[in-house]
This record gives C-alpha cells, structure tokens and sequence, in this order.
C-alpha cells in the first residue's frame, strides 16, 4: 500500500500515534477480510461489503495524512 510513501510510512508509524491506529485497523480488516475469502472465517455478503469499505475509507484517512506529512516535509 503506498509504495511511494514507503519511508514516510515506516516514519510516521512511529511518530503518529493516530496514523498508527488508523494503520493498524486497515491491517487487521486485511487480515479479516482475506479470512473470510479463504473461509476460514464466516460473515454474510453484507458484513463483507461492510468490512470493505471501512478499509477503503481507512486507506483515504491515510492517504490524506500521508499527502499531508510529504507536504510539510517539503517545506
């Protein structure tokens, strides 16, 4: 995820503790979502679509702290 923002990533997981958060819940909802594809874990077609886009509006969030870190960076 981000492959450009990679370092910046790595930084602000450990600097930002609501980036951190906001990462970790995309991961875990990942995570959860794979186990469902996989049928390891059970959930209706809805919860799934549900699951997905909470992680799609987490992966936003980030996306918009991560614009926001590089252009302060620059300056």
């Amino acid at each position: 995820m981000f492959p450009e923002y990679r370092d910046l990533i790595t930084e602000l997981k450990t600097t930002d503790r609501h980036f951190l958060q906001l990462f970790e819940r995309h991961n875990e909802l990942d995570q959860r979502i794979k186990n469902i594809e996989l049928h390891l874990e059970h959930r209706t077609h809805e919860e799934v679509e549900t699951l997905k886009k909470e992680k799609l509006h987490l992966k936003d969030q980030l996306y918009v702290v991560l614009q926001r870190a590089a252009a302060a960076a620059k300056t």
